[in-house]
């Protein structure tokens, strides 16, 4: 049966969809614009978006199984349980739903208490599914790559606690496996979350340490204080999401992002292979400059 992805075009999506077709599913994407899509071309291509109800019924149509990532936005609440409802409403009952890791206790955080209530709502309506908690993005580093390179500063405000930084590629190949174990089950399976992390718990000194041996030569801590994290932000993204990305950046200093017992040995069992590492990441990063 098909397995349809949404956000098939953002930094997680694409990775899921490409997993999905190595492994020979069935795969339709839902997306906004088909021409800016890129998909290799045995997926089918349902246009549209969380909000269009039309759309959504149409591109439901023949579906057994759902990857469901709604980005972050100001009705991302609303386009969460949309989509869980015209999917019930659809006959689909199997659902891999990416959350975020400490969504329970986050939740003056916007989006985190979004995907809490969407975590509730799977689970009280019985959805066979999956929910996946990733922990901060490593590809998030992108955005500070220039700082870093060429101020000789780490400027992303994650404390001293520790955050388990995680590789999209690692997210979407377990979301794959997940999608394609319950598409395939011949029946209901339990409920199941799991933690996505990195191999490695870094702190904000000890990522910066580590750009200054990718780089050759110093890099400093920018410190906890986040109102020059959310100040840069304001300049290319709304002041609310700037703002929201700040209280996220707060929670990094009080609490961080620490994996639990197990979770990176399972993740590696369920890959059969190591987990991608920050050090890697920002080896390659730095190559391209």
């Amino acid at each position: 049966m098909t397995i349809l992805v949404t956000s098939a075009t953002g930094r997680v999506g694409r990775h899921v969809v490409d997993q999905l077709v190595q492994r020979g599913a069935d795969v339709r994407v839902f997306v906004r614009d088909p021409a800016k899509a890129s998909l290799p071309a045995s997926v089918s291509v349902a246009q549209g978006d969380l909000l269009d109800l039309d759309a959504l019924r149409a591109a439901f149509r023949g579906v057994r199984t759902l990857f469901l990532l709604n980005a972050v936005a100001g009705d991302e609440f609303t386009q969460a349980l949309i989509a869980l409802n015209v999917a019930r409403e659809a006959g689909v009952e199997r659902v891999v739903y990416l959350s975020v890791i400490h969504a329970d206790r986050f939740v003056n955080v916007p989006h985190f208490a979004v995907k809490s209530g969407a975590e509730r709502m799977i689970e009280q309506m019985g959805f066979s599914a999956t929910i996946l908690r990733p922990s901060y993005f490593i590809d998030n580093e992108l955005m500070i790559k220039d700082i870093i390179v060429n101020h000789g500063v780490y400027p992303m405000p994650i404390g001293s606690k520790g955050v388990a930084m995680v590789d999209a590629r690692d997210i979407a190949e377990v979301a794959a496996i997940e999608l394609i174990r319950r598409d395939e089950a011949p029946g209901k399976l339990p409920l199941a979350t799991i933690n996505l992390v990195g191999p490695d718990t870094l702190t904000g000194p000890d990522a910066a340490a580590i750009w200054s041996d990718v780089l050759g030569r110093p890099v400093v801590y920018g410190g906890d204080d986040p109102t020059a994290f959310e100040q840069n932000l304001a300049t290319f993204m709304p002041k609310w999401m700037a703002y929201e990305m700040r209280l996220m950046a707060e929670r990094y200093v009080s609490d961080g992002m620490i994996p639990q017992a197990g979770d990176v040995e399972r993740l590696t069992t369920i890959l059969g292979r190591p987990l991608h590492s920050y050090r890697s990441f920002a080896t390659k990063l730095a190559t391209s400059s």
